[in-house]
C-alpha cells in the first residue's frame, strides 16, 4: 500500500485516490444513513463501509482522520519543481 498513515495503534490505508475520496466522504459525514435493498426484505447491505473498524467510524475521531487524509491525499499530488532541489542547486552552483 503506497497510501498509509499512522493514527494511534492502527493504521489508515488506501488502495489509490477514488478510494481515499470514498474513505473521507465516509469520514467527513456528519450523517451516516445505510441504504435498504430495494426488494424491502429490510436485510441491510454489507458494505465496505459497514465493515470499517470503529476507530476509523468514531466522531471524535473524525478531524484528525481527516487531516491524515489530507495528508496522504497531498502525496498524490506531483510537487512543482523549485529552486530548493538538489539539481537545481547543482545547476545554479558557480
Amino acid at each position: 500500500m503506497w497510501l498509509q498513515a499512522d493514527f494511534d495503534e492502527h493504521v489508515l490505508w488506501a488502495y489509490n485516490e477514488r478510494h481515499l475520496d470514498y474513505l473521507e466522504a465516509y469520514v467527513a459525514a456528519r450523517i451516516r444513513e445505510q441504504q435498504l435493498p430495494a426488494d424491502g426484505g429490510g436485510l441491510r447491505l454489507m458494505t465496505m463501509l459497514a465493515a470499517l473498524p470503529t476507530w476509523l467510524k468514531a466522531a471524535k475521531n473524525r478531524e484528525r482522520i481527516l487531516r491524515r487524509i489530507g495528508r496522504m491525499r497531498a502525496t498524490l499530488r506531483p510537487s512543482a519543481p523549485d529552486d530548493r532541489s538538489v539539481e537545481g542547486k547543482l545547476r545554479s552552483s558557480p
